[in-house]
């Protein structure tokens, strides 16, 4: 059986057909875009600021922003291109299943479940942090014990939110996008209110040296293991702020961006994919990365980033507190813990898509595809994640969750990149409702942006990554290789295409 065998877009598509494992179509661009925009407005905002602005960049941390937004718009216009062209859950794994073949498409999607399920255990611990700063001096005072996995025993509030998402989600897509719809309004109004009254209290001094100048790495951050990959890889001197800092932070401030990416997940429970597809990607990215870059400009202006505590894990809210504006910052505190539940349970929404599509080609238990008969959504594997989701944000820090996140969504980007480039080679014949401009151009940045970010991650992170994509191989070739749906020809017949020839390809 080849390892590169692929399963055409039309088997993809026919596949959504099939009444067992098939997704409702509730949702349009508007819906999309605030899906976007829900998810990627989270810890990159409320929690990164902070540890990045005051390890790494400074008040160059606009920069850094600026510099993973860029990464993410280039990677973007493929995935929509992508999306609108495959319109079938499971994003960047169903697209190289079509492009790539078995192999790559299982290696994609085992990195996707990194992505997501380590994203929105992440997610769970910012969200726990905040509610902690929140009911500090409160008759609901937490013990540390029950709020840390690093400081305590367990992170309990963030097990807690990880199973009512989920059940949210299991409740339905369209109960899921009416409350991310509130949610967002919320984050988003305090996100105005975080610029818009900080402005005030902007001193410009603060931003000078706008880039600080390089110094050495202190300590035990000064090892090979804990220095971006890229300074072992050239003999540099491991070092702190000035550009390499500024390069260094957009790649740890890239996980700030995952989230467009799960609207193309959603492919398949959209009602006009072709055009509401491209809308939300590249909407909610636009919007994001101005609000992003306007914070950060706001709370490096408000003081000094040697101030920052990186260990704060309320950065915005300490900021407001610090120059005397507690209501200010009770405010974000409420906000964030609220906001940040919905980003828990979009990136959940994500994974079990991946989830669902893997199993539902064979390549996991096909028993995870199961929908349920009333409610139209994927219980099984929804509630399993919740399972895991919920051990890793109960008992694994921030900062690791973090940057495993980071070099597994720049991976899925680079794949995908190349792959649009795959698919007008080999399927010119395809419709596409949205072409990138500039393929090669595009594509090729995109790669080599990515592949330039993730080398700037440090070496631990490295080996964690290498150690799950090897893991992932044994399960491959345990157990997903000969179950395969496609290997033993179990495949859903194509309808007729109807698809008309993209001359343009």
């Amino acid at each position: 059986m080849s390892l590169f065998r692929t399963k055409s877009v039309e088997q993809s598509i026919a596949e959504t057909e099939e009444p067992e494992h098939r997704l409702k179509k509730n949702l349009g661009a508007l819906d999309l875009t605030i899906f976007g925009v829900g998810v990627i407005i989270g810890a990159g905002i409320f929690v990164y600021t902070g540890l990045v602005a005051a390890t790494n960049a400074g008040p160059a941390i606009s920069l850094s922003f600026l510099i993973a937004g860029l990464a993410c718009a280039l990677a973007a216009l493929c995935y929509a291109e992508f999306a609108s062209t495959v319109p079938v859950a499971g994003s960047a794994y169903t697209f190289s299943y079509a492009t790539f073949g078995e192999l790559i498409a299982w290696i994609i999607g085992w990195d996707l479940v990194l992505e997501f399920t380590v994203g929105a255990s992440a997610l769970a611990v910012g969200f726990s942090g905040y509610l902690v700063s929140l009911l500090d001096g409160t008759a609901l005072e937490l013990p540390a014990s029950l709020t840390s996995a690093s400081d305590g025993v367990v992170n309990l509030p963030a097990i807690v939110i990880t199973l009512i998402c989920a059940s949210v989600l299991i409740g339905g897509i369209k109960l899921s996008s009416r409350v991310n719809q509130v949610v967002v309004a919320i984050k988003l109004s305090v996100v105005a209110l975080v610029i818009i009254v900080g402005i005030a209290h902007i001193k410009t001094s603060n931003y000078s040296p706008f880039i600080p100048p390089s110094e050495p790495s202190a300590g035990s951050d000064a090892s090979a293991w804990k220095t971006p990959l890229i300074t072992s890889i050239f003999g540099l001197e491991p070092a702190v702020f000035g550009i390499a800092g500024v390069i260094a932070g957009a790649a740890i401030v890239f996980f700030a961006f995952i989230g467009f990416d799960v609207v193309a997940t959603t492919a398949e429970e959209t009602k006009n994919p072709q055009r509401d597809i491209p809308i939300g990607v590249l909407g909610s990215l636009a919007i994001v990365t101005v609000l992003y870059i306007a914070v950060c400009l706001v709370i490096t202006g408000m003081q000094s980033y040697r101030d920052i505590d990186p260990d704060d894990a309320a950065p915005l809210a300490t900021a407001f507190e610090k120059v005397g504006l507690h209501w200010i910052s009770d405010l974000i505190a409420i906000g964030a813990t609220i906001g940040l539940t919905v980003v828990v349970l979009i990136l959940l929404m994500g994974q079990t898509r991946v989830a669902f599509a893997m199993a539902r080609d064979g390549l996991l238990p096909v028993s995870l595809a199961k929908v349920h008969p009333t409610l139209g959504t994927p219980y099984r594997i929804t509630a399993l994640t919740a399972i895991m989701v919920s051990v890793l944000s109960g008992f694994v820090p921030f900062e690791t969750l973090g940057d495993l996140v980071s070099i597994g969504t720049l991976f899925a980007f680079m794949l995908v990149s190349v792959g649009v480039l795959v698919l007008r080679r080999t399927r010119p014949d395809l419709h596409r409702a949205f072409r990138v401009p500039g393929i090669y151009v595009v594509a090729t940045a995109s790669v080599l942006l990515c592949g330039y970010l993730m080398l700037n991650l440090i070496a631990e992170t490295w080996v964690r990554f290498l150690v799950w994509m090897a893991l992932g191989l044994l399960v491959y070739f345990a157990y997903g290789r000969s179950h395969s749906r496609l290997g033993r020809g179990e495949m859903a017949a194509p309808r007729p295409a109807d698809a008309t020839a993209d001359p343009g390809a």
